[in-house]
């Protein structure tokens, strides 16, 4: 699960760096659904994205790891797909949903005998392990959103 959940963030923050639009294509549409400053925000979005999936592959500080997944996807999740309904194939949550929950399940479950955590006796797992992924990963992401989310303002960009 680390693996795949992992490969997918990675995936994810290099399309948002370097895929069709870049950098810029990816800050101009976080300006459309009202992150302000949105370069900001696509820099910070690729960094988490790339960091957390490396982590989480790993092994390195999971509930760190799931809460960066958590925070990146409750952002999403509330930004840009909750107005579109649950399914996927309309832009609606259900995929940012899973993701999110598999993280805290992840964080509960622990990264397992073969990752860094294990190796270096760093293990944090079971209810401490998901309280942590998530209080960080959606406090996080509602500090985040009450700050800088601001999509009133989208005929700005």
């Amino acid at each position: 699960m680390r693996a795949v959940i992992g490969i997918t963030m990675i995936a994810h923050g290099y399309n948002h760096w370097r895929g069709p639009g870049g950098l810029t294509g990816t800050a101009r549409w976080f300006g459309g659904i009202g992150l302000r400053p949105p370069r900001v925000h696509a820099l910070a979005s690729v960094l988490v994205e790339l960091g957390a999936g490396a982590a989480l592959m790993a092994g390195l500080l999971t509930p760190l790891a799931a809460a960066g997944v958590v925070g990146t996807m409750v952002v999403a999740g509330i930004a840009a797909h909750r107005g579109n309904g649950f399914f996927v194939f309309k832009d609606g949550y259900e995929h940012v949903l899973l993701l999110a929950v598999a993280c805290l399940c992840l964080a509960a479950l622990g990264p397992g005998r073969i990752s860094l955590d294990h190796a270096f006796g760093i293990v944090v797992d079971g209810a401490a392990g998901a309280a942590t992924a998530g209080v960080a990963g959606i406090g996080g992401a509602l500090v985040l959103l009450a700050g800088c989310w601001r999509p009133q303002r989208e005929s700005e960009s």
